[in-house]
C-alpha cells in the first residue's frame, strides 16, 4: 500500500523501496504503537482538533484491525487474491474507496485507517533512516534537504542554489 500512496519514478524509489513500511512496523512496535500518552477512555466523541486525538484502540490495534479487514476484504471479493496479488488499478481503486468512504471493511468506514495509513507513510518517507524509513536518504536527495549538518549559515541568504553536500542522518551517515 505504500507504494501506492507514494509510487516510485525514475529518479527516487517508492514508499516500499524507501522503507515505509519498515518504519511502520517500527513505530507499531513502540510507544506510538501502544498510544502511551494519548487519552484511551471513554467516553469517545467527536472533538475538535483542539482537544487532541481520542480513540478506542490505539494504532497497531487499528493496524491488525484493518489490515486483517482488507485481506478478508479482498479474498471475498477477487477470488481469493490478496490486496499484494491484485494489478495496480485494483489497489488504487480499493485505496480511493478507503480514502473517500465508500469501502467499507467489517462494516466500519476504512476512512479513518486511511488517513492513518497515509499520515503514517509520509512519516517514514522523510524521517531520518534511523528510524528505517527514508531509505539511503532518498526523500532527502529528492528535495534537497541537508538534514543534520553542523553548520551550513552560509548558505541561508544563497538562494535559489542547489546545496552542493549530500544529506547527513542523525547517526552522522552520509547519504
Amino acid at each position: 500500500m505504500v507504494d501506492r500512496l507514494i509510487p516510485p519514478d525514475r529518479k527516487t524509489p517508492g514508499g516500499k523501496d524507501c522503507g515505509c513500511a519498515v518504519f511502520i512496523d517500527r513505530q507499531l512496535a513502540g510507544a506510538y504503537g501502544s498510544a502511551r500518552g494519548l487519552y484511551m477512555s471513554p467516553p469517545f466523541s467527536q472533538v475538535t482538533l483542539e482537544q487532541g486525538l481520542q480513540a478506542p484502540s490505539t494504532p497497531a490495534q487499528l493496524y491488525r484491525r484493518m489490515l486483517a479487514a482488507l485481506d478478508q476484504y479482498c479474498r471475498a471479493t477477487y477470488a481469493g487474491k490478496t490486496f499484494a496479488q491484485l494489478p495496480g488499478a485494483e489497489k488504487d481503486r480499493i485505496i480511493t474507496g478507503m480514502e473517500n468512504g465508500s469501502l467499507q471493511l467489517q462494516g466500519t468506514s476504512a476512512t479513518p485507517f486511511f488517513e492513518i495509513l497515509l499520515q503514517d507513510t509520509r512519516y517514514g518517507f522523510f524521517a531520518d533512516p534511523v528510524y528505517g524509513g527514508n531509505r539511503d536518504m532518498a526523500a532527502w536527495k529528492m528535495i534537497g534537504f541537508p538534514r543534520a549538518r553542523y553548520d551550513y549559515r552560509d548558505w541561508v541568504e544563497r538562494h535559489n542554489e542547489r546545496y552542493p553536500h549530500p544529506p547527513i542522518s542523525i547517526a552522522a551517515r552520509n547519504a
